[in-house]
């Protein structure tokens, strides 16, 4: 890690970034090919009933720069799966606020039926407690049990912080949520957050002592249970990746979330979803594969060499290289 920082350091953070094939100082930019397409990601629109303070998709209840996308959107993408013989095994559901979309019960069925596991991502506040979606869960944990995860955003373990980034009232309402989930005996996981100056052996303790009180089923010391990730922020001062630093990192490609994972968007005012290597880069042109995951496995023009991606974005760096992100269960 010495070597990386002492080769990027004083660089101007503008200039990053930009040459898909070279980082600043010329060097080789480092690429990461799919080695298997273990889980198949769909936005399923930024629309959300709140607006956190550093949301990266900037998801709010106004924002429908991603369109809601459905069912009949969806079942196209699971069936290629099939034909291409991708031995995908999970399809996640994120946002927004999945539980928002009108497909959401009908789409995550349509995956659970194909023996899929489906994990959505949620903030287990009003849109997942109407009685609709209250049904709806019910009728797919009886029929498919454990296939079905759903990740709880809890940002941190206590109410302060958890309502700084997404407003007052926002833990207890999610905590409520929660604890339908868990007397009912779905299978749930959180997302925290990784904060300044924080020790993670001591927030997942924290988290245990939390999980502990409410009677919540969740082990705090696995880290596919309580998944705690880095911050993402665009302006945040990293060092490029170059095909050198998998040595220095101690790392391989293989280790990097876009190769195992790919994800589906559909944009406001277009006709048909787009592939993209990620969930972390939904609105970047640039980084579109194809309409279908067969186009993607052969991208070769901007950000993709054969369809493997150029890591040209901060959040490749910050979020999935040196901070060891991954959205995937």
């Amino acid at each position: 890690m010495t070597n990386l920082t002492a080769k990027t350091e004083n660089v101007s953070q503008r200039d990053k970034f930009t040459d898909p094939d070279k980082t600043q100082d010329g060097s080789e930019r480092a690429k990461v090919a799919l080695t298997k397409l273990e889980t198949l990601w769909f936005n399923t629109g930024t629309l959300c009933n709140i607006e956190c303070e550093n949301c990266y998709i900037l998801s709010s209840p106004t924002n429908d720069a991603l369109a809601y996308i459905k069912e009949d959107e969806v079942t196209p993408y699971l069936d290629e799966i099939a034909a291409l013989d991708l031995g995908t095994r999970e399809i996640g559901f994120t946002g927004g606020e999945p539980f928002m979309n009108p497909d959401m019960i009908a789409m995550a069925e349509a995956a659970l039926s194909r023996g899929f596991e489906v994990l959505i991502l949620t903030n287990a506040m009003a849109p997942m407690m109407r009685p609709k979606i209250k049904t709806g869960l019910l009728s797919l944990l009886a029929r498919y049990g454990k296939q079905l995860t759903l990740r709880i955003s809890l940002d941190h373990y206590s109410a302060a912080l958890h309502d700084a980034e997404r407003g007052k009232g926002a833990f207890e309402k999610s905590a409520e949520g929660l604890s339908w989930l868990s007397e009912h005996g779905f299978q749930i996981t959180i997302a925290g957050r990784s904060f300044s100056n924080e020790v993670e052996s001591d927030a997942r303790a924290a988290y245990a002592a939390l999980f502990k009180e409410r009677g919540w089923a969740i082990d705090a010391d696995d880290a596919m249970s309580l998944v705690i990730f880095p911050e993402m922020d665009e302006t945040a001062e990293v060092p490029e990746i170059t095909s050198e630093c998998w040595d220095i990192l101690g790392l391989a490609p293989s280790d990097i979330m876009c190769a195992s994972s790919r994800m589906i968007v559909k944009r406001r005012g277009e006709t048909s979803p787009k592939v993209l290597p990620c969930t972390l880069i939904p609105y970047r042109a640039d980084f579109e594969m194809g309409k279908s995951l067969a186009a993607s496995l052969n991208a070769d023009e901007g950000m993709f060499d054969n369809g493997a991606v150029k890591l040209c974005h901060v959040h490749c760096a910050k979020f999935c290289v040196l901070g060891g992100g991954s959205c995937s269960s």
